[in-house]
């Protein structure tokens, strides 16, 4: 579970977020939605204990700053950050023992499922964007970890990783895990979130949550357009 209250962010006289507050349950995917510039990338890096912030995020009840907490996530960022002259597969290794994974064989299965398996011995800095973002997603996950966070997780991902991800999130929530996915592409998540977060201005919006009874309520695209430009999206 991901828990976020009142979480306040300033960029000395900018203020990014301003007293944040959701939250994501076990076996759920959120999605955090705003145009470029709404606050996104700022909460994530946050729950992520990569800023310094005011405010409460726990990861299932614990504190995130704590090394405890930290066991418990898997991060996408928006940018790959991998290492230039390690290899695919001395990344996972890497993530691997510093997570103390004793499953040796859950790396090459995740290299296999994003087509990454004859890359083993490829470095970072030989590696398109695409398969950058890829040995990404892989990293994230080798540690099994209970709530993971995708920032632009599709960006520069090739048709079968794109559907490959999509499975994931869904296998993913099916396990228990706490899923949270920022994007500004709304159409791209519009299959399976369960509870949506609008940003605009630093700020939560509107919170949606899927499969609704109330048949008056707008939809997701609707809200988010409203919201984001002032209007509904015109059909």
């Amino acid at each position: 579970m991901l828990t976020v209250t009142n979480v306040t962010k300033k960029y000395k006289n900018f203020l990014a977020n301003d007293n944040v507050s959701f939250s994501i349950n076990d076996g759920e995917v959120g999605v955090l939605l705003g145009p470029n510039g709404a606050g996104k990338s700022t909460i994530i890096k946050s729950i992520n204990g990569l800023l310094r912030y005011s405010g409460t995020i726990e990861i299932n009840g614990i504190d995130n700053r704590s090394i405890e907490a930290k066991r418990q996530i898997g991060y996408v960022p928006e940018i790959p950050a991998l290492y230039d002259t390690l290899t695919v597969a001395e990344h996972l290794e890497f993530i691997r023992r510093a997570y103390k994974v004793e499953d040796v064989k859950r790396a090459d299965e995740l290299l296999e499922r994003f087509e990454l398996l004859d890359k083993k011995k490829k470095m970072g800095k030989e590696l398109s964007k695409g398969m950058q973002q890829k040995v990404s997603l892989c990293c994230a996950l080798v540690h099994d970890p209970s709530v993971v966070i995708f920032d632009e997780p599709m960006v520069g991902l090739d048709p079968h990783a794109i559907k490959e991800l999509k499975l994931l999130f869904s296998e993913l929530k099916a396990e228990g895990k706490t899923v949270l996915i920022s994007t500004h592409m709304i159409d791209t998540v519009e299959d399976y979130w369960d509870v949506a977060n609008i940003m605009m201005g630093g700020r939560i919006a509107a919170t949606k949550h899927n499969h609704s009874e109330n048949s008056d309520e707008k939809s997701l695209d609707e809200l988010f357009f409203e919201i984001t430009e002032g209007t509904t999206k015109e059909a």
